[in-house]
């Protein structure tokens, strides 16, 4: 594992504070900064799957049948 540090302004601070410890989800700041990575992530995946999309689309790679129609064969 490989560390990171990062320089945060007194209000980010007291945030991360507020979201870390015995009384809240995450134990610790990092915890809390690699799940906001984690969420990140993920949200770039949907992200990168909708342009994908929309390029099919633009390219006439589509299909007339539902969702529904295609789970239905298989």
């Amino acid at each position: 594992m490989h560390s990171l540090n990062l320089s945060l302004t007194d209000t980010l601070r007291q945030y991360v504070d507020s979201r870390t410890g015995d009384d809240d989800i995450y134990a610790t700041p990092s915890e809390y900064i690699r799940d906001l990575i984690r969420q990140d992530m993920q949200n770039q995946a949907v992200f990168l799957h909708v342009m994908q999309g929309l390029d099919d689309l633009k390219h006439g790679r589509f299909s007339e049948k539902s969702v529904l129609d295609i789970l239905e064969e298989d």
